[in-house]
């Protein structure tokens, strides 16, 4: 006999945590047995209950789903993290990736993705859906058509944060999408000034836009 595969819902939206869980009320041998609108919440109900799969959505008012996500993955790595979000950029799902999830959905996904995907990630899988999927391909392919990346002194991370400084965002926005702390983003962009040799936020978006970063 197959076991039950527990789930959490994090999500602040309460009538998608309410659809989510009716959803998974139907679904055989899936249970619901916990869900939070917060990252502080989810930890806490994720500490109590160990379920297989966290469903978890990755913007919050305080804190991030990326921080989320990080945290279980490290206490628990037998915890699968499915991202059930509606940010479709290359930002997030990278991030989204490295902080341990091992599957990736828009939340346009329908009923019979959203079962596929739980039951993968239950079984150990990673699992992109559709859309996500073609979109990440894309990502690699550009990736590997570029060539080495621009700046080898940059860390990943302090490339991730001078590709969003070129973009125009502050600190809080740069925090909120790679799931930092803005004493973090502002750490790496201290970093990244001097590795640059440029003496200012100004200076160093001109350097990366002049290699196509912050255009895409």
């Amino acid at each position: 006999m197959t076991a039950p595969i527990r789930v959490v819902v994090v999500d602040d939206h309460p009538v998608f945590r309410l659809g989510m869980t009716a959803l998974l009320s139907t679904l055989d041998g899936v249970y619901c047995v916990g869900e939070a609108a917060d990252v502080t919440t989810a930890l806490d109900v994720v500490a109590a209950e160990r379920p297989d799969v966290v469903l978890m959505d990755l913007h919050f008012a305080e804190r991030s789903g990326i921080e989320a996500t990080r945290i279980i993955t490290r206490r628990a790595p037998q915890i699968g993290v499915l991202v059930v979000t509606m940010l479709d950029d290359d930002e997030s799902l990278v991030a989204a990736l490295r902080a341990g999830a091992r599957g990736y959905l828009l939340k346009g996904a329908n009923p019979t993705e959203v079962e596929r995907s739980i039951r993968a990630i239950a079984n150990g899988e990673m699992i992109l859906g559709p859309a996500v999927a073609a979109h990440a391909t894309a990502l690699w392919s550009g990736v590997r058509a570029t060539g080495p990346a621009p700046f080898p002194q940059l860390t990943d991370r302090e490339r991730e944060v001078l590709n969003l400084v070129s973009r125009g965002l502050d600190n809080g926005t740069i925090a909120q999408r790679l799931g930092l702390s803005p004493k973090t983003v502002r750490n790496n962009l201290s970093n990244i000034l001097v590795k640059l040799q440029v003496s200012s936020r100004a200076e160093a978006i001109v350097r990366a836009r002049d290699v196509g970063l912050g255009t895409d």
